[in-house]
């Protein structure tokens, strides 16, 4: 700040502030972000070098939007996540988004399919089709497409354990289609360091949990060349108590992991970088969100750059889809989720995300209904067509306080980048639960403010209503199970068994060397093998992840 703008702020907190405060004391002692950050009563111009910090649209470091125009050119992709019980369910509900003017599909997969079991498998129980839609074989996969050309629609396919097996299956559906490989696009999550961190569905130890990840970055760097190799999540590390700093630190130190891991492969940063992607958590502390997405821009450009050497802008960009925040969705007041989910979405919109999911008002209390999905994916076409933040490339550039707040993310975000460096990367420092206890300890903070009342959460712990109607919520049929249990069953007394044992022998064999393991995967795939047997092939040689 200069030195006379400073003297004319001092003067008018003496001369206007404290009379009034004297008269009316503030509200609070101190004003917080989520992340702790101090907010001032009033922010002024401050110096910053325009070029290096901000930059114009569309060039380093990508701080104000990373394409030219933005949204006046093409607005973000509408991808509402979305799939429960069997193939069929699913892809009637996909079906229905698409009419409904969705420009992207999101696809949810049960739990059983993360983690590398048949619907058969007695761990099975209880969870077929629950969080997901259940995913046995290419059969299933086939069905969840069916009517829907993968050369006409984007697909995000959030699973990362089983994530090459998954994007196997995508594959072939779009072989049989007679779709060009390199003319399909979507993005696989594939984002297996985060699960050690923050969800818990990993399968394999971290080693060979890269050498998927990288394996897969190397194979569709020459066949699905549109294709986004990976979405490296700070989602879930905030799902699990992250404040909006560790989000970002934390899947930043995860990226850098990853690249790293590809370049010691062999890979050519600037062959696979334009393949990576990014998905952040949008959370309800507006300006300190905008703030979080315009700093993750420019520390990626900025670590593509100066630590891999990255030598095109494509592979300095960071590219990103936003969700809501599902732990800020409550039971009571369902409706406020509305309110919150517009907010949060308006936050992603100004922070310039490429795609954007909006929560359903009654995900606080089951898988949302056919009617709040329709209200979710409205209130983007809303903030997109009518509230005009889309006419500007880059309305909240220079504002004072997002400026500052989003020079002070950074700032935080280098240090714990620092000290991760220190701890010998993001697989150390996960090894030494450097990640974990960070996440917890903020979890923890967060939930004392809201108890002592120092965080007001409006309906939970102020503001709370009497006798509140439950609505009508989605209900998966418990006889979904024994449903898939027989599609699976018919589908191996349909295939050729013989095929079938070839390619996971040669699957096995793979696994135990160090060619890419996603050809002989895809074979696996395309002779009907299921997710169960390719994952138990893998697990023996691989082992699993038990701590």
């Amino acid at each position: 700040m200069g030195g006379p703008l400073n003297e004319l702020l001092a003067e008018w907190e003496k001369e206007r502030v404290r009379p009034a405060i004297e008269k009316l004391p503030e509200r609070k002692k101190s004003n917080l972000t989520d992340s702790g950050i101090e907010v001032e009563r009033l922010y002024i111009p401050f110096e910053m070098d325009y070029q290096s910090q901000l930059g114009f649209p569309g060039e380093p470091p990508f701080t104000r939007g990373i394409y030219p125009t933005m949204y006046r050119n093409r607005l973000w992709t509408m991808r509402q996540y979305a799939g429960f019980g069997t193939a069929e369910d699913s892809n009637q509900r996909y079906l229905y988004l698409i009419s409904q003017g969705t420009t992207g599909l999101s696809v949810a997969f049960d739990l059983p399919t993360q983690i590398g079991y048949d619907s058969d498998h007695q761990l099975a129980e209880g969870e077929v089709g629950k969080v997901g839609v259940a995913i046995d074989t290419l059969a299933d996969m086939e069905t969840l497409f069916q009517g829907i050309r993968l050369d006409q629609v984007t697909t995000s396919m959030t699973i990362n354990a089983t994530a090459a097996i998954l994007l196997c299956m995508y594959v072939a559906v779009a072989k049989k289609q007679g779709v060009d490989l390199k003319g399909i696009s979507g993005t696989v999550q594939n984002d297996i360091l985060k699960e050690y961190i923050a969800r818990g569905t990993h399968i394999f130890p971290p080693q060979p949990s890269m050498r998927l990840v990288t394996d897969v970055f190397e194979w569709c760097s020459v066949n699905v060349p549109r294709w986004n190799t990976i979405s490296i999540s700070g989602y879930h590390i905030r799902e699990a108590g992250a404040t909006a700093v560790q989000e970002l630190a934390f899947t930043l130190t995860n990226a850098i992991a990853y690249v790293q891991a590809a370049v010691d492969r062999g890979l050519d940063v600037d062959t696979f970088g334009s393949q990576l992607s990014f998905f952040f958590n949008a959370h309800n502390n507006f300006f300190e969100e905008i703030a979080k997405f315009r700093a993750a821009k420019r520390i990626w450009a900025g670590l593509m750059k100066e630590r891999f050497g990255a030598k095109l802008e494509e592979t300095m960009r960071l590219r990103f889809h936003a969700q809501t925040g599902g732990s800020t969705l409550t039971a009571q007041q369902i409706d406020n989720n509305v309110v919150w989910v517009t907010l949060q979405a308006l936050a992603a919109v100004l922070g310039g995300c490429q795609s954007l999911h909006t929560n359903s008002r009654d995900e606080a209390l089951a898988l949302p209904t056919e009617d709040a999905v329709r209200l979710a994916l409205r209130t983007q076409q809303i903030i997109a067509h009518e509230s005009g933040v889309t006419d500007s490339i880059d309305p909240m550039g220079g504002s004072y306080y997002v400026e500052s707040l989003t020079n002070e993310i950074e700032r935080r975000v280098w240090e714990y980048i620092r000290k991760i460096d220190e701890l010998g990367g993001a697989v150390r420092a996960i090894e030494q639960e450097f990640y974990q206890t960070q996440i917890a300890d903020s979890a923890y903070k967060y939930q004392m403010a809201i108890e002592r009342n120092e965080k007001i959460i409006v309906g939970v712990n102020e503001f709370q209503a009497g006798d509140e109607q439950t609505p009508a919520t989605l209900q998966i049929d418990e006889g979904t199970r024994m449903k898939q249990i027989r599609r699976l069953g018919a589908t191996k007394a349909a295939r050729n068994q013989q095929r079938v044992e070839e390619s996971l022998e040669r699957l096995r064999k793979i696994a135990q060397t160090n060619e890419n393991i996603i050809p002989s995967m895809l074979d696996a795939v395309e002779s009907y093998s299921t997710i169960g047997e390719i994952s138990d092939t893998l697990r023996s040689v691989w082992g699993e992840y038990e701590k």
